[in-house]
């Protein structure tokens, strides 16, 4: 699977993520276009314990520990199977401090920028930066043409 990417689908998610520590660090917001099917929805309860997953084994603090002692998080596990299942991702509630049921993150971890053909699927699963109106591009910020994570990310 590949490193995933986790974009928030709000800015104030998006703050929320991104200033865990309890007051406003310097942070860069930026936006994206995307055009995905096939995205597992967290907030579907039933989908969930299908799937083998539930609202507290989301919500676990225990990361660091389940990586130590068994190599891979329940989370990770759960996703690699919806990765086996053709998901290209999910959304699920933001844990960050503050947040409410309404602040939600995507989680990708099969996408393209769009122009390699995705074998796996009838159409390919995109992710691009948002800047219609060149104003990055025209202070000179590079963009980059893939995906943000760094090159296209198509595993079965």
């Amino acid at each position: 699977m590949c490193r995933p990417f986790y974009p928030s689908l709000t800015i104030m998610t998006a703050l929320k993520e991104a200033n865990q520590v309890g007051y406003l660090q310097p942070t860069t917001l930026v936006s994206y276009d995307a055009d995905l099917e096939h995205v597992f929805d967290c907030r579907d309860h039933t989908a969930g314990r299908t799937q083998g997953m539930d609202a507290a084994a989301l919500a676990d603090p225990t990361l660091r520990y389940q990586m130590k002692s068994a190599g891979e998080t329940r989370k990770q596990t759960f996703g690699r199977r919806l990765a086996a299942d053709g998901y290209c991702g999910l959304i699920v509630k933001s844990y960050a401090p503050a947040a409410t049921a309404d602040d939600l993150n995507l989680v990708l971890w099969n996408w393209s920028n769009g122009q390699s053909p995705d074998p796996y699927r009838r159409r390919t699963q995109t992710v691009a930066i948002a800047d219609g109106g060149h104003h990055l591009s025209r202070q000179g910020v590079p963009i980059p043409s893939t995906n943000p994570a760094g090159g296209d990310c198509l595993e079965a």
